[in-house]
């Protein structure tokens, strides 16, 4: 169980599933409290993928010692710095975030931890300790060989407890915690453990009906496609990004294949991006509702109400 501690410094988290309105709500906060911003989402991370990951429009400036990415001259962090061929590990993220939640309190601004994937959140708030296995090229090599079912059939004998969590459709997750199995001779699931409480957090999260959900994920989509996705995916492959990649094998990317190889139309691809990300909305929400600290709010105001009271 998290505490209220008042020695800690403070982290405001701005979650909730993809389309839900994070970015304008983080972006007002940001200005209204003299914030900024560490995004929370593991595929704004990468550069020259703007259209297909919703990355808020923003420039790198030179800022005091360091380049920033701003937007609306709010600093944001952990944002499009990223090339595509790299891979970035929870590890990463949850060191690099608290560095930079450190480095706003230290300008005396207040951090504002905002994004949909549950993971990175929940390792900065309850500060996961995860080994740091290194990946192997031999190993994944064969493991990724292997069919969907052989690996989550592995993983089920080597760790039924992560076989029940991990989508049996992602390979890459079904192959990283095999991998961690393997060297560390102990299950991935037992692996996160929870050191002592860095930051006092209060987790605000944008509760918004499923039908206005889908709507505006509805719209997302089109506009990603009126906005040039397709252009910017060709452009990827242009430059030798591989279709196997982290980067290119997430939603947003992976509907396009079908189309840009010419082995299906647009509108089969369209309905399949906007099919998937209803999905992943749904398994974000369902990864946000286990945590019973977020306090859930419907309005922009609610939200600015309760941080006024939890920065006082």
């Amino acid at each position: 169980m998290r505490q209220e501690n008042s020695k800690l410094q403070k982290l405001v988290v701005i979650l909730g599933p993809t389309a839900a309105g994070k970015t304008s709500w983080s972006l007002q906060l940001a200005q209204h409290f003299g914030g900024e911003i560490i995004s929370a989402d593991s595929r704004q991370v990468f550069k020259k993928m703007n259209i297909g990951t919703a990355k808020v429009p923003g420039e790198w400036k030179w800022n005091g010692l360091r380049r920033t990415y701003l937007v609306e001259d709010i600093a944001h962090h952990l944002i499009d710095f990223l090339d595509p061929g790299k891979s970035f590990t929870l590890t990463q993220f949850r060191d690099l975030a608290v560095k930079y939640i450190k480095l706003v309190h230290k300008q005396n601004h207040i951090p504002l931890l905002v994004g949909g994937t549950g993971l990175y959140i929940q390792s900065v708030v309850d500060n996961y300790i995860i080994p740091k296995v290194p990946p192997n090229k031999k190993l994944r090599k064969s493991l990724e060989e292997k069919s969907l079912k052989d690996l989550h059939d592995l993983l089920k004998k080597m760790d039924p407890d992560a076989a029940k969590v991990i989508d049996a459709k992602n390979k890459r997750r079904l192959v990283r915690a095999l991998e961690v199995c393997i060297f560390t001779g102990k299950p991935f699931s037992k692996q996160k453990l929870k050191g002592e409480q860095l930051f006092n957090v209060l987790l605000i999260g944008i509760d918004v009906p499923r039908e206005i959900l889908y709507q505006r994920i509805d719209l997302r989509v089109d506009n990603m496609i009126e906005e040039g996705l397709v252009q910017e995916i060709k452009s990827l492959i242009k430059q030798k990004y591989s279709w196997e990649l982290p980067s290119m094998n997430g939603v947003g990317y992976k509907e396009l294949r079908s189309f840009i190889e010419n082995r299906g139309t647009l509108e089969e691809s369209i309905e399949m991006l906007k099919k998937n990300t209803r999905r992943l909305a749904r398994k974000q929400m369902t990864w946000f509702r286990k945590d019973t600290q977020i306090e859930w709010v419907t309005t922009y105001e609610q939200a600015k109400n309760r941080i006024e009271e939890f920065l006082k």
